[in-house]
């Protein structure tokens, strides 16, 4: 099924396709999965795209290098160039759309989270930071890369996304207002 994802695009995968090149037929598909969204992210699942062992380096700095470094080492296999695919799908299909936000996009915010997590035990960093839209901008830069300009994302941009802006933000003290923002769409 990923061959022909990769081969045709979301745009142009139909269940028709999928079950010729499977050997089988549509409504055996069809007793599966209600459609090509859950047909795919069911793929992408089996496939990796949403499973990252988190790092534990032992402070903030190092663990979010080496998941950014893990995110990109992903992004630039060949299961990245489905997923940069199947990113530029979700405007066309508001389906496909929050599977996408509920069991790719949330690996990101999951990961740095369990790492802002730890940081927040060791003193490194504020709970409040957890909640806030703060959060995932290093994961939300790392996409942005991706998809913009492709993978892999290089080690200095890495280190740059860390060092000049995620740890900035994350270490400066709570908004004056008292108003933390919690991040759309993360689980």
């Amino acid at each position: 099924m990923l061959e022909e994802l990769t081969e045709v695009g979301y745009a142009a995968l139909t269940m028709e396709r999928v079950a010729a090149r499977a050997r089988t037929s549509k409504a055996a598909l069809y007793r599966r999965w209600s459609g090509r969204a859950e047909l795919v992210m069911d793929a992408c699942k089996v496939r990796g795209f949403s499973e990252l062992d988190l790092p534990d380096t032992g402070t903030l700095r190092g663990d979010v290098i080496a998941l950014l470094q893990l995110m990109s080492a992903k992004m630039a296999s060949p299961i990245g160039g489905i997923l940069r695919g199947l990113l530029a799908e979700m405007t066309n299909d508001p389906d496909f759309a929050r599977l996408i936000r509920e069991r790719i996009h949330t690996v990101g915010p999951v990961g740095i989270r369990g790492i802002l997590r730890r940081a927040v035990e060791r003193g490194e960093v504020e709970p409040w930071v957890l909640d806030s839209r703060r959060a995932v901008v290093a994961t939300d830069l790392l996409r942005n890369e991706f998809l913009l300009f492709g993978a892999p994302v290089g080690d200095e941009t890495i280190t740059e996304i860390v060092d000049d802006v995620y740890l900035p933000l994350v270490l400066a003290p709570a908004p004056k207002s008292g108003r933390v923002s919690g991040a759309r769409g993360d689980a």
